[in-house]
C-alpha cells in the first residue's frame, strides 16, 4: 500500500538550461509514501528508461508501488529528454537535483537523509550511473538551501543499464544525450565504466544475458571496474528475459522476477529493509 503525491518542480522557477515552459521542459518528483508500518525510513530516486527519448511508467510508478511494499519511500523523477531537445548536461542537472531535494527534505518526508539510494533501469540506469560517478558535496556557499546539500546516493541500484558511450553502448541512448558526433572526450566522461573511483557507493546491477537492446556486457563492464576500485556489489546476470522486463509482473505483484528477491536480500544488509 502507498500513496502518491502531486508531482513536485526541481526548480521553484524556471529550471536551469530550460528551452520552454511546456510539461516536458519542467522536470519533477513524484513522491510515493508507503503506508506499511513501520516505514524503514529508506528512501530511492528512481530514474525510468526509454533511450533518453522517453520515459518508460513500469520502470518508475511500478518499481515505487512495489518497493512502498518493502516500507521504502520513492521519488520517481520526470528528467528532461533528448526527444525534446535537451542533452548533457541537463539530465544529470536534474538527477542531481532531485537527490538533494529529497536529501533536503528528509525530514518533510520522515526519511533518513543517510539512506537515500538511486535506482535507474536501460537509460535510466545510465543516468543513474552518471551521478553514481559524479556526484558532488553540495555548495556550502549557494544561497539556495538545496544546493548546499550533497548528491551522493547511498546506494545504487542499476536494471539493465546503459553504462557506456563507446561500442558496448545503445546507439540511440548516446544519440539523444550527446547529439550526432559528439567529441571522445565527453564520450570518455559519460562512458561511466572508466569514472569509478574509491567514492561510488555500493550497487546492486542486474541483466540478462538474452539482451539484445543493451548488450549485457554494459553491467559486466561497470561491475569490474567497482572491483578494481573494491567498491562492493551484487552482479546478477538472468539468462533469460528481454530488454525492459522490469519487475516482470503487474500490480499487486504476486509473482515478479527473482531479482526483486535477491534486491531485497540486499538492501536488508544495507539497512534499508527491516527484518
Amino acid at each position: 500500500m502507498s500513496t502518491q503525491q502531486a508531482a513536485i518542480p526541481l526548480w521553484p522557477d524556471q529550471p536551469p538550461g530550460a528551452l520552454g515552459q511546456q510539461p516536458h521542459d519542467l522536470p519533477h518528483i513524484t513522491a510515493y509514501l508507503p503506508m506499511v508500518t513501520p516505514a524503514t525510513g529508506a528512501a530511492l530516486v528512481i530514474c525510468p528508461g526509454g533511450g533518453y527519448g522517453a520515459l518508460a511508467p513500469h520502470e518508475g510508478h511500478d518499481y515505487a508501488l512495489w518497493l512502498n511494499g518493502l516500507g521504502i519511500s520513492c521519488f520517481v523523477l520526470q528528467y528532461r529528454l533528448g526527444i525534446h531537445g535537451y542533452q548533457h548536461p541537463w539530465m544529470l542537472a536534474d538527477v542531481t537535483r532531485a537527490m538533494r531535494m529529497v536529501r533536503a527534505g528528509a525530514a518533510e518526508w520522515n526519511i533518513d537523509p543517510a539512506r537515500i539510494g538511486l535506482m535507474g533501469s536501460s537509460a535510466g540506469g545510465h543516468l543513474a550511473a552518471t551521478l553514481l560517478t559524479h556526484f558532488d558535496a553540495g555548495d556550502p556557499a549557494s544561497p539556495d538551501p538545496i544546493e548546499r546539500v550533497s548528491s551522493r546516493p547511498a546506494v545504487g541500484i542499476l536494471c539493465y543499464p546503459v553504462i557506456s558511450m563507446g561500442e558496448l553502448g545503445h546507439a540511440g541512448s548516446r544519440q539523444n544525450l550527446l547529439g550526432e558526433n559528439p567529441a571522445p572526450e565527453l564520450i570518455r566522461e559519460l562512458s561511466n565504466e572508466q569514472q569509478v573511483s574509491a567514492e561510488t557507493p555500493s550497487c546492486f546491477i542486474w541483466h540478462t544475458w538474452e539482451d539484445q537492446t543493451v548488450l549485457v556486457e554494459n553491467s559486466m563492464a561497470f561491475a569490474t571496474a567497482l572491483r578494481q576500485q573494491m567498491v562492493r556489489f551484487d552482479l546478477h546476470i538472468y539468462q533469460q528475459g528481454a530488454h525492459g522486463l522490469g519487475l516482470g509482473d503487474t500490480v499487486p505483484f504476486h509473482a515478479p522476477h527473482p531479482w526483486t528477491h535477491d534486491l531485497t536480500f540486499w538492501l536488508r544488509g544495507h539497512g534499508f529493509v527491516q527484518g
